[in-house]
């Protein structure tokens, strides 16, 4: 018998594969509601329809980045188990993750200099290029989860509960020094809180989580929307889980202890009705979809935002359309039509720049570990950078961080020494 007739194949999870699906979906219809924009003389202004009065508790479940990170932790510790190696997974890890970014920093290496050269005014560009950028953070931070996962899963072999426990109290004591004053400190949560949802995901990997009664995940649910309502309450943190313009604290930039009790409280809640979803992601469409969408969720995330841009170009800049007030019976009927005006847009996007992540790419070389680490943390640097300065602000350099990560994680650097001649 051959090794792959000895070995059971390896079959995906329904439910993390649905958990996922439905987290971008979410992410995207998101994204492409809140705009409320407007273009007068010259200049576009952005508002953000989830500001209107008592919409902040929307952002409760629509605010799903907890569970992207949670079901990204169960994946990562799934997929480490059966790697030949750690190298080997984070190379084919890093390499999938950098990937789609690059056809994106193609793009608009080009499209601010296009957009100025037709007649567009400086401001919208530079907008256009700050909206179409900013979410690059996730990938940042994602990527430094991953570089972490080896010694994370050998810290929850050893540790066990404690690992996210301690990441939780180093995000509350980051919190106290952010709002005493040093609020630049604040920004080192966006490791502590990501890393502790992420090692939550760890465990539905290893069975916990999916031993857990519906009653039990419930209660679990309950509790840990409780503990975020008594944080707001409490304060400082503020009422939305999402940044809000003019705002004095966000949750979210940079992230703060509020996310991970929220967090608590989502995945609760989709462990609680994983039997349901688990029967319906096995339907054929669905699974059909799910098929489709699997190899295409980080191209699906990434052009999701040049998508509203396009959109948004066409209709508020070239045809003086402004969003209604957000609530309105106009405001509702015109959204149906906004949505799938910009998911065509998507549609076209991903068939142009979705193959670089869906298609099969020959095996690369066997990179030392170090350079697998360094090609992340360039990666990451130069994402970073992408995401704080946009595209419209002279991004070559941060681009060439990242050309230069994916290219460290593919082809072993090699130094060569030169030995001196022998004296004659």
């Amino acid at each position: 018998m051959t090794p792959s007739q000895l070995s059971p194949p390896v079959t995906r999870d329904r439910f993390l594969d649905l958990v996922r699906a439905v987290a971008i979906l979410a992410v995207v219809a998101q994204h492409w509601t809140m705009p409320v924009l407007d273009f007068a003389d010259g200049r576009i202004t952005t508002g953000n329809a989830l500001t209107t009065p008592g919409w902040w508790i929307v952002t409760w479940l629509s605010q799903v980045m907890p569970l992207v990170f949670f079901a990204g932790g169960a994946a990562n510790l799934m997929s480490l188990r059966r790697a030949s190696s750690s190298r080997d997974w984070l190379a084919t890890r890093l390499r999938r993750l950098l990937l789609p970014a690059l056809p994106l920093l193609a793009v608009w290496l080009l499209v601010p200099r296009l957009l100025t050269d037709l007649g567009v005014p400086p401001q919208p560009v530079a907008v256009a290029g700050a909206i179409a950028a900013q979410l690059l953070w996730f990938l940042a931070v994602y990527l430094l989860t991953v570089l972490a996962a080896p010694l994370m899963a050998a810290a929850h072999r050893r540790f066990g509960v404690r690992v996210p426990l301690a990441l939780a109290c180093a995000a509350a004591l980051v919190d106290i020094a952010r709002f005493e004053g040093l609020g630049v400190l604040g920004y080192a949560n966006a490791v502590f809180v990501w890393l502790a949802v992420h090692q939550l995901g760890f465990y539905y990997a290893d069975g916990t989580l999916r031993r857990l009664s519906r009653r039990a995940a419930l209660g679990l649910s309950a509790a840990g929307f409780a503990c975020t309502a008594l944080l707001v309450a409490a304060g400082p943190y503020a009422a939305s889980m999402i940044g809000m313009p003019g705002a004095e604290v966000s949750n979210m930039s940079p992230p703060t202890l509020c996310l991970i009790s929220l967090a608590v409280g989502q995945i609760s809640l989709v462990l609680a009705a994983r039997p349901a979803l688990e029967a319906f992601a096995g339907r054929p469409a669905v699974r059909g979809v799910l098929g489709w969408a699997g190899p295409r969720f980080m191209s699906i995330y990434l052009w999701h935002m040049p998508a509203l841009v396009v959109v948004s170009g066409v209709t508020v800049l070239a045809l003086d359309y402004a969003t209604p007030v957000p609530g309105t019976l106009l405001w509702l009927a015109a959204l149906p039509a906004w949505l799938t005006l910009t998911g065509l847009v998507l549609t076209g996007l991903l068939r142009l720049f979705g193959r670089f992540e869906a298609r099969s790419w020959p095996a690369a070389d066997a990179v030392p570990t170090w350079q697998l680490v360094a090609a992340g943390l360039l990666g990451s640097t130069g994402l970073l950078g992408l995401a704080a300065t946009g595209f419209a602000a002279s991004p070559s350099g941060w681009a060439v961080l990242v050309g230069g990560a994916f290219l460290l994680t593919g082809k072993t650097v090699t130094v060569r020494r030169r030995v001196a001649a022998e004296a004659a």
